[in-house]
């Protein structure tokens, strides 16, 4: 299972970075993200946190570990400057919070964040054709998620994505130990999307992608 969407005590997760390392390495994964909520108060602290515990838990977890950050409910105008302060503060991904149908996100917060080439948009509610088109050009991957409420649009996500050949990914947002899942549930999750099985390895193969651009730390 490869994870690039989760929380920690930086944000609003309920452990420390070293104990969810550990938790999803129990769980068979074989990479994971630190992708904390951030937005113009806490980037400056939150981002060098999550990589320099990145870059020493790496050495010891037996898994690869990517420091992130995920831009969460900032206006669409400022997302571009965000994702790249992101980056330059050591992000090696970058999520933005899509429009999801549970919270009132600002509309064109979907079009900003694939405007702004972040890596993923997270949980991208009822994203328009357009929307996934555009994510298709830029090499954003859109994401279908295990996390409650955020799913109840995978499969609207997942059948536009098809429709434009827009690249997805599956995340768990995870908040809580509970949250982490094992490869098997992942596939589970994917075909309730209405995935065809044969184009379930090709959405894992996707994360792996990403990883593999990243690189280790």
């Amino acid at each position: 299972m490869i994870d690039l969407h989760t929380h920690t005590m930086f944000s609003d997760g309920v452990l420390l970075p070293s104990e969810l390392v550990r938790r999803a390495y129990a769980a068979g994964y074989t990479a994971i993200a630190l992708t904390d909520h951030v937005d113009m108060s806490n980037i400056d602290f939150v981002v060098p946190r999550i990589a320099e515990a990145a870059g020493e838990l790496c050495k010891y977890s037996g898994i690869i570990i990517i420091p992130g950050a995920e831009i969460t409910h900032v206006p669409p105008e400022l997302i571009g400057g965000m994702v790249e302060k992101a980056r330059d503060l050591g992000a090696r991904i970058v999520v933005v919070h899509g429009e999801t149908v549970t919270e009132p996100v600002v509309p064109g917060t979907n079009r900003a964040g694939i405007k702004a080439r972040a890596d993923i948009l997270s949980h991208p509610g009822l994203i328009s054709a357009e929307d996934a088109a555009l994510a298709r050009d830029n090499g954003v991957a859109l994401e279908i998620t295990s996390r409650k409420g955020h799913g109840i649009s995978n499969g609207h996500v997942a059948k536009v994505a098809a429709e434009t050949g827009a690249p997805m990914v599956i995340n768990t947002d995870s908040h809580a130990p509970e949250d982490l899942i094992e490869r098997e549930y992942a596939k589970t999750v994917l075909r309730a999307a209405g995935i065809p099985e044969e184009d379930v390895e090709g959405i894992f193969a996707n994360s792996r992608k990403l990883v593999d651009k990243i690189g280790r730390i």
